[in-house]
């Protein structure tokens, strides 16, 4: 039960210690299998199995946190509402696996990728080493967004456009302003726009408030490009294909 407990007296996270690096090689190899086992997957009774499994998977991780805070009545607005991005691209997964919506895809590839990635990497857990229950259920839940995206790449063969990078974007920013209003509200500190994390983050090296921001902006756009960068470079390799078959006579 002390696992469990809000106020845990175990030994605090530290980033890339051995339970975190190992945590880390299973998320990959399980997302290396997803692509070695892409045609197994794809038959529809495997592919149904696995996309709702996720789905599911995500759902409790969500429902029991919530019901964690709750429980320990440490439930408050100013840091338990789902609004972080990576929070918010559970939900945008789930509902992206349910209904295989490709306009979700277009904006979860984009922002769940990116958002897991930095948190399965950089995660903010303070106290909650494994196997306390509150890191299980971030890796399995932003580790979930990170396999759910790369399930609907390799075996729904979802694919990104370049134009949907722009808009997962824009959308981000007026995201981000709406949140700014909402962390002035509740004097909270969602997407760490008011300030920085206490932990060590890549934000440390990205200057003051507010100039951090502006400079994250420009992170998260090479980011998105290198996401999108197999698709482009998939699409030329196609298109050159095509053009030296139409030019055999």
């Amino acid at each position: 039960m002390n696992y469990f407990q809000y106020n845990f007296k175990g030994s605090h996270f530290h980033i890339f210690s051995a339970e975190h690096l190992l945590t880390l090689l299973i998320i990959v190899l399980l997302s290396v299998c997803l692509f070695i086992f892409r045609r197994v997957l794809q038959k529809p009774k495997w592919e149904n199995f696995l996309r709702y499994s996720l789905a599911v998977l995500l759902i409790i991780a969500e429902i029991s946190l919530q019901t964690w805070y709750i429980y320990f009545h440490a439930w408050s607005p100013r840091f338990s509402l789902p609004l972080e991005l990576s929070d918010l691209t559970v939900l945008l997964a789930i509902i992206m696996l349910l209904t295989k919506s490709v306009g979700l895809f277009n904006f979860t590839y984009f922002a769940g990728l990116g958002s897991s990635i930095q948190a399965i990497l950089t995660p903010d857990l303070s106290i909650y080493s494994f196997p306390h229950f509150r890191y299980i259920e971030f890796f399995v839940s932003h580790g979930g967004v990170f396999l759910a995206c790369l399930f609907m790449v390799a075996v729904e063969k979802y694919k990104p456009t370049f134009r949907s990078l722009w808009e997962s974007i824009l959308i981000l920013d007026i995201y981000g302003a709406c949140i700014f209003v909402v962390n002035h509200l509740l004097d909270a500190n969602y997407l760490y726009i008011m300030k920085k994390p206490k932990i060590p983050s890549i934000l440390d090296y990205l200057g003051p408030w507010p100039w951090y921001i502006i400079t994250l902006e420009a992170i998260i756009i090479i980011v998105f490009l290198i996401l999108y960068a197999p698709f482009f470079i998939h699409r030329k390799i196609n298109k050159k294909k095509e053009n030296l078959a139409n030019a055999k006579p």
